[in-house]
């Protein structure tokens, strides 16, 4: 079935409309469907009403994002189930023994693993390694839970592979690694001193202190040290050739292909560790933003984009900051790319776009993917992250690093 001109259109931005909604809200108004089912409806709805055709629909998907999501989930896996993650966790807890320095400890840790790892992996298995030793250590575990969050997304901000959004700008924008990484580890670098600044400024009770704190007994940790010696050394390698300007793809599906290749743990296991549902959503919003750029987005609609001053460094960064609000980062980063190709100097434009998606997540707890995994791994344990406990560091922290991100870039 084809629509006819202007069916074909209206039909266009009614599927973007319906699909970009419930990637916001989080699932399809009235239909049991999460945010990776309404945009594989949505895709799927396009060729449907034969906006794009099956071949160009296949075609939409960019399978160096998908690619390089998939190796990097398989490194982050094996990490994981060798125990890497409990190691470093009880490593740096033993040398922190005042909450300030705590802190810091966890948001330079989250940032730091967040600069190369996909943030959202690291939230998922960072969040539960410290609230189990804030407990223990019995100290209020809210701000140290913010932490997680807020500096995985700064830090998420600093490489191509730091987050999904980084991902997708670097296959679109074809800026090398390093010099990604040039451009905007500075701002991350002032970003978590901030984050560090800001959550001991609202909970000033809990740092401000003299208390001293006692570390707990060691949790028995049985790491599988051939294995985490072999994932780093691959992790090595693998950042090695991502500044040695190989196809950050090709390089993370080679490593992802070497960590399978082993005896001490079995394939289904890390299968199991994959967000397969996320490469879902990526593979659906592509051809959901193709269909609409096809039927939609023209040289008009463009020209009139260029009225709205997104070449003006600060205009393009607030409202991608704006728009990461509306409709989360990586639905942003897609409907903002036709504008930002039409730009006078669309690398800086997209490192701007970069910046600001990822800092834009800080804002409220809705703001990130990676604040959702932080909550509700923390409220399985009993401990609620209020609405309001965030938005009172996220919104001057988010204020604050798109400022600095500006000045630098």
């Amino acid at each position: 079935m084809v629509l006819a001109p202007p069916f074909g259109e209206i039909a266009a931005v009614l599927i973007f409309l319906l699909t970009y909604v419930a990637v916001a809200i989080g699932r399809m108004p009235g239909v049991g469907l999460d945010r990776a089912g309404s945009a594989f409806l949505g895709a799927c709805l396009m060729v449907a009403v034969g906006v794009l055709p099956l071949s160009q629909a296949i075609l939409a998907i960019d399978f160096n994002t998908v690619a390089l999501l998939l190796g990097m989930m398989i490194l982050v896996a094996n990490l994981r189930l060798a125990g890497f993650f409990g190691l470093v966790t009880e490593f740096a807890v033993r040398r922190a023994h005042h909450p300030l320095v705590l802190l810091a400890v966890v948001v330079l840790v989250s940032g730091l693993l967040s600069a190369f790892l996909v943030n959202d992996t690291v939230c998922l298995v960072l969040t539960p390694l410290v609230l189990d030793l804030v407990l223990r250590l019995k100290r209020a575990p809210v701000p140290y839970m913010l932490a997680v969050a807020m500096a995985s997304n700064i830090g998420s901000a600093a490489t191509i592979t730091g987050n999904p959004q980084n991902i997708i700008i670097g296959s679109l924008s074809g800026i090398p690694y390093g010099a990604f990484a040039a451009a905007l580890a500075p701002a991350a670098a002032i970003g978590l001193g901030l984050t560090v600044v800001l959550i001991a400024l609202v909970w000033r009770e809990e740092f401000f202190t003299r208390t001293r704190l006692v570390a707990p007994p060691a949790r028995r940790v049985r790491p599988n040290r051939p294995t985490i010696f072999k994932a780093l050394a691959v992790s090595g390698l693998l950042i090695a050739a991502f500044f040695a300007g190989v196809a950050p793809a090709k390089a993370a599906l080679i490593a992802g292909a070497v960590l399978l290749a082993t005896r001490r743990i079995k394939s289904e296991k890390i299968y199991a560790e994959i967000d397969w549902t996320l490469l879902l959503m990526f593979a659906g919003l592509f051809v959901v933003v193709a269909g609409l750029d096809r039927a939609v987005l023209g040289p008009r609609v463009l020209a009139a984009a260029r009225g709205l001053q997104l070449g003006v460094p600060a205009v393009l960064a607030f409202a991608t900051a704006a728009l990461s609000n509306l409709v989360s980062n990586v639905p942003a980063v897609l409907v903002l790319k036709p504008f930002v190709a039409d730009l006078a100097d669309p690398r800086r434009a997209w490192l701007l776009v970069a910046m600001a998606a990822t800092f834009a997540g800080n804002f409220t707890l809705l703001g990130s993917v990676a604040n959702l995994i932080v909550a509700k791994r923390a409220q399985a344990r009993g401990v609620a992250i209020g609405f309001r406990a965030y938005f009172l560091v996220g919104a001057p922290l988010t204020l604050l690093t798109l400022l600095a991100g500006l000045s630098l870039l």
